[in-house]
């Protein structure tokens, strides 16, 4: 499985790890939804490949501090899942999933598991982990984050590719 977020942060970008910016929950999640066994860190990132995981972005040569008009490149993205042909794509944030649709030609996705595939993969779409992205009272039927990522992990678990439904 491999987790594909838009760009990195500029705390990101600056600290040199994945997910690293203040309030982001992504390594939280990870450990709560049950992908790893203990709790990792930014700085741990690299480790997330002896639990079989992949990270990567949309956009690889620059930072972002917001989403809009980013040149995200769909194209070099699926040249590396059909590369190393993961059974999961997780996007970690509905502008990722966004942009991937649109590189597939297909609609604009909600949250969980979609219809279609990506780079021969099975697509699932995330709420972005990010600190900005917190304190809403419904995340697409789901009263917080967390609740998609255990879904996720549960497909995963289950190797289920039957279309999810809003987790429970």
């Amino acid at each position: 499985m491999v987790f594909c977020g838009t760009a990195p942060g500029l705390k990101s970008a600056a600290a040199g790890h994945y997910y690293a910016g203040p309030g982001n929950q992504f390594w939280t999640f990870l450990h709560e939804a049950g992908f790893v066994p203990e709790p990792l860190s930014p700085g741990d990132d690299v480790r997330v490949l002896n639990h079989g995981l992949g990270l990567t972005d949309l956009v690889e040569t620059m930072a972002q501090s917001h989403d809009r008009g980013l040149p995200y490149d769909g194209a070099a993205l699926e040249t590396k899942v059909r590369a190393h042909r993961p059974s999961w794509v997780a996007f970690t944030s509905k502008e990722a999933g966004k942009a991937a649709a649109r590189h597939s030609g297909q609609r604009s996705p909600g949250l969980g598991h979609q219809a279609w595939p990506f780079g021969g993969a099975r697509v699932f779409v995330l709420p972005s982990p990010s600190g900005r992205n917190q304190g809403r009272r419904d995340y697409d039927g789901c009263a917080t984050r967390l609740e998609w990522w255990a879904e996720l992990a549960r497909l995963v678990r289950d190797g289920s590719g039957d279309q999810g439904s809003t987790p429970q």
